[in-house]
């Protein structure tokens, strides 16, 4: 179908394991396979500036709405959002379109998958690309800080049973000021965009499914740290080639996140957009565009 935005990009869905995933497709499926993962509280929709443009690279492009999102399935219970079960969407998403390898390129959210993809299945993958989220390591490191954990209070927040949505419900139109104030970019979003992320975030379901994330990241950390589970927490060297494209107004995460990424990463590039927030690849979509097609290639 034609999509409105004037892009030609399929809807699909795709009935995992354990899931079913609304996506959007553009390109040759016999391309290289380019999985681009949103994060909080978007949807595929944050990846509209670069469909096209990628597909028209040579690649063939997948655009998920992640579970809970949007038009994807929204299975009830903070479980149902653990960082395992989200890389294995992803997994099996690649083996739906028979790949044996995939190009990951995930922000905020989405970018923290694309971490715990790479660390978790270095098999799978062929390069990493995260825009505007931690590793997992230095993540912990800077939460010992108070100016990143004062960042970091929404997330706190979001920890609490019931209260974030019944607030936010009650908030009518926070998402579309949100969009239209914390971008460096006053054209990050246009209203056109800004309705159809309001109307995704509606969706029944959704809002509790996106916190969720939060909670379920929350409630793992919490497990490690009073030693109720095995895991030390400490992750395998990710040897994929991976770039870090970072928007440096970003106001939830700092910049000390980047230090020291090469104890865990050893081949990877950072790129630093001093005019871009958070929202990096909707407050530069051409260089960041530019940037992922010149290293996927």
């Amino acid at each position: 179908m034609t999509d409105t935005n004037g892009g030609s990009w399929t809807h699909d869905w795709a009935h995992l394991d354990s899931i079913v995933l609304h996506y959007v497709e553009a390109g040759d499926p016999d391309d290289p396979l380019v999985v681009l993962l949103h994060g909080f509280p978007e949807f595929w929709y944050a990846w509209r500036n670069q469909i096209d443009s990628l597909a028209a690279a040579g690649f063939h492009v997948v655009a998920p709405d992640l579970r809970g999102y949007n038009r994807s399935e929204k299975p009830p219970g903070v479980d149902s959002y653990r960082l395992k079960r989200l890389v294995d969407d992803v997994v099996e998403l690649v083996d739906h379109f028979e790949a044996e390898r995939a190009n990951v390129v995930g922000h905020d959210w989405g970018g923290v998958i694309a971490w715990e993809f790479g660390h978790r299945r270095p098999d799978r993958l062929d390069r990493l690309v995260v825009l505007n989220a931690p590793h997992p390591e230095a993540l912990e490191r800077e939460l010992r800080s108070p100016t990143q954990l004062a960042r970091s209070w929404y997330a706190l927040f979001f920890q609490l049973p019931r209260v974030p949505e019944a607030i936010l419900k009650r908030t009518d139109g926070w998402l579309g000021e949100l969009l239209r104030t914390a971008p460096a970019n006053s054209a990050a979003f246009d209203e056109s965009a800004i309705e159809r992320y309001e109307h995704a975030i509606a969706r029944p379901g959704a809002l509790t499914a996106a916190i969720d994330y939060y909670r379920a990241f929350g409630r793992s950390q919490l497990r490690r740290w009073f030693g109720l589970t095995d895991s030390s927490g400490r992750h395998p060297t990710i040897e994929a080639e991976t770039l870090v494209i970072w928007g440096e107004q970003d106001s939830a995460l700092g910049t000390e996140l980047l230090d020291g990424l090469d104890r865990w990463v050893p081949d990877a590039r950072i790129e630093r957009l001093p005019d871009a927030s958070h929202w990096v690849q909707n407050d530069a979509p051409e260089p960041v565009t530019d940037l992922l097609e010149e290293f996927l290639a």
